[in-house]
């Protein structure tokens, strides 16, 4: 299985990204054990599944991201990690207009459901949802990108960085400045933090 880079070794990753170091420069400096899971590049990494009430498995940024992606599908949550009664309904709706078992519970197929494709120009919550994931990886408490919903060139050279990080541990792993299916799996599975 493959090293997966823990937090400290994405937040430099990240920083070398927007400097132009590499991302193996960036694990080289890295301090931290790999995170307690790895992806393979056969079997990819494994969605989160999520349900009402404690999703003490995942971090509230997960949630976050389940919450910013119904809203780009048009639902008009609060956008506060906690995966309440409003949160369930709308993705039982969303599953209901996607012709999915409406259960409420959030796994592979509703994920898959929910990503919206973005890129260097897009605008909204899904983007959102990609730089609160970024920030989340920051080391620090402080912001790496402006949660705007704008997805600019900070937002771009952290998602490559991101990307090249995961291309140096998962074979094939797409390196293209845009947050398709494969990018939000390892994004919302918290690939890389630790």
């Amino acid at each position: 299985m493959p090293h997966i880079l823990g937090s400290a070794a994405l937040a430099v990753a990240l920083a070398a990204g927007m400097a132009g170091v590499s991302a193996s420069s960036a694990r080289a400096a890295a301090d931290r054990p790999a995170a307690p899971y790895a992806l393979t590049a056969a079997i990819g990494q494994v969605w989160p599944e999520l349900r009402q009430g404690s999703n003490s498995a995942w971090p509230q940024v997960t949630v976050r991201s389940l919450q910013y992606l119904l809203n780009a599908h048009g639902a008009r949550l609060t956008v506060d990690g906690v995966f309440g009664p409003k949160t369930k309904a709308a993705v039982v709706a969303l599953q209901h207009a996607k012709g999915l078992t409406a259960s409420g519970v959030v796994q592979a197929s509703t994920w898959r459901s929910l990503v919206v494709t973005v890129h260097r120009g897009s605008a909204g919550p899904a983007v959102r949802a990609v730089q609160d994931q970024v920030n989340f990886r920051n080391l620090k408490d402080g912001r790496t990108l402006a949660v705007d919903g704008l997805f600019g060139p900070k937002t771009e050279a952290s998602v490559r960085a991101f990307q090249k990080a995961m291309a140096a541990e998962v074979a094939g792993f797409r390196v293209d400045g845009m947050v398709g299916p494969q990018t939000w799996q390892a994004l919302v599975s918290e690939a890389l933090s630790g």
